[in-house]
């Protein structure tokens, strides 16, 4: 008979050792309520708060608003096309491309509050 090399004695134990344990959570997933609701039951409450809906007139914008928008859109553009044509007033100053960028976000927010 042959003897065994320690080095193969080794790795052919570890080999055959079998995995201990298992599943760690139990089967079935996430844990079902304890009572189930049914929306065609009147006497189940959905939520306890209230929400009313937005009436009509408030979702309207003043007139103004639509005016308000497209001034500031339009002085920021005009703003910043004559700082590059070198149309402004006192120099090229960096605060004329302020001003207009100012403008334009201005009129960017007034758009997105605009109904």
């Amino acid at each position: 008979m042959k003897p065994i090399s320690p080095a193969r004695s080794t790795l052919s134990s570890v080999a055959t050792k079998k995995k201990k344990g298992g599943r760690v959570t139990p089967k079935g997933g996430h844990p079902q309520p304890s009572r189930i609701q049914r929306s065609d039951d009147d006497s189940v409450e959905s939520s306890s708060r209230y929400t009313p809906p937005i009436p009509g007139y408030k979702k309207q914008s003043p007139q103004w608003m639509l005016y308000l928008l497209f001034g500031l859109l339009g002085f920021g553009v005009i703003v910043i096309f004559f700082y590059y044509l070198g149309f402004v007033p006192g120099g090229r100053s960096n605060w004329y491309l302020a001003v207009g960028l100012a403008s334009l976000l201005g009129g960017l927010y007034t758009a997105t509050k605009y109904h």
